[in-house]
């Protein structure tokens, strides 16, 4: 079978290229000329990452989170799923909460529709539809994502659903439309990337145990490397119209180390259009 890479990487490696281009790589001489090493030596060596891009912490790289995010945000012991057929495959791994305080507040109307959401899944979650995840949710599900920081804007590419969002980092505006991945507006904080995220519709889940939000959903994210291979992550949401109060979840995310990590294509409307559309198929 043949591996695609996601379109949206083509974009993305120009991009890079252009707002790093003024970056000098470790060992490159000036004018050009050729470094004193032998060239066997310097093709073995990665070129190295520079610490800073206009004085900035550099988040450039592929990273993924390891949890049970994906699954449920809160609380949860290791369960079956509705898809029985596939045994211990796709059942629910026991996982810990990674919101500050365990548990969601929701108003009791919003709980009564996450419990509904759970009696209707995996049809009912977005994410069997692949629909664009949204932010945060984006970040935790069980696939890689692309940092691509130059001297201005930032991008964020995401291997599920080839979904994709800018960060702008200076030119701060409303959203034009509310959808999926919600606007962002990016600013720094000391050595934090702290991303504020709305105009969100109201299509997305955070995870598959059918926590859910409103239009009214603000996301503010704090981005803080610690080390060269780790980000702490951060997120806090307000919708007052779902949850009593805001709330936050934490988690580390970790960079792939791979040595020719790329992100992949995963383009998948076409292994949901039987669940979507399969109904409305001729007998």
């Amino acid at each position: 079978m043949r591996i695609r890479f996601t379109g949206a990487i083509v974009g993305v490696a120009v991009a890079a290229a252009m707002s790093l281009a003024a970056i000098p790589l470790a060992g490159q001489a000036r004018g050009g000329a050729a470094p004193a090493a032998p060239a066997a030596a310097a093709q073995a060596r990665p070129a190295a990452r520079p610490a800073q891009i206009a004085g900035h912490p550099n988040f450039n790289g592929i990273w993924q989170a390891i949890s049970t995010a994906h699954w449920n945000l809160e609380d949860h012991s290791a369960s079956a799923t509705p898809i029985w057929q596939l045994g211990a495959l796709y059942a629910v791994p026991a996982g810990q909460s990674v919101i500050e305080g365990g548990s969601i507040p929701y108003t009791p109307a919003a709980l009564k529709q996450r419990d509904e959401n759970m009696k209707g899944w995996p049809k009912s979650d977005p994410e069997a539809k692949c629909y664009m995840p949204g932010i945060p949710r984006a970040t935790y599900m069980p696939y890689p994502f692309q940092i691509v920081q130059g001297q201005r804007d930032i991008l964020f590419v995401y291997e599920y659903a080839s979904s994709n969002r800018i960060v702008h980092m200076s030119n701060h505006t409303e959203a034009p439309v509310d959808s999926w991945m919600g606007w962002s507006n990016g600013k720094w904080e000391g050595n934090a990337l702290v991303i504020t995220v709305n105009g969100f519709n109201d299509q997305t889940w955070f995870d598959r145990a059918g926590n859910h939000h409103s239009d009214a959903l603000v996301v503010t994210e704090r981005y803080t490397l610690n080390g060269e291979n780790h980000i702490n992550y951060e997120a806090r949401m307000e919708d007052k119209n779902t949850f009593t109060r805001p709330w936050t979840i934490r988690m580390p995310l970790y960079r792939r180390l791979e040595p020719n990590v790329q992100l992949l294509e995963f383009k998948c409307v076409e292994f949901s259009e039987e669940l979507l559309y399969g109904d409305l198929k001729k007998k």
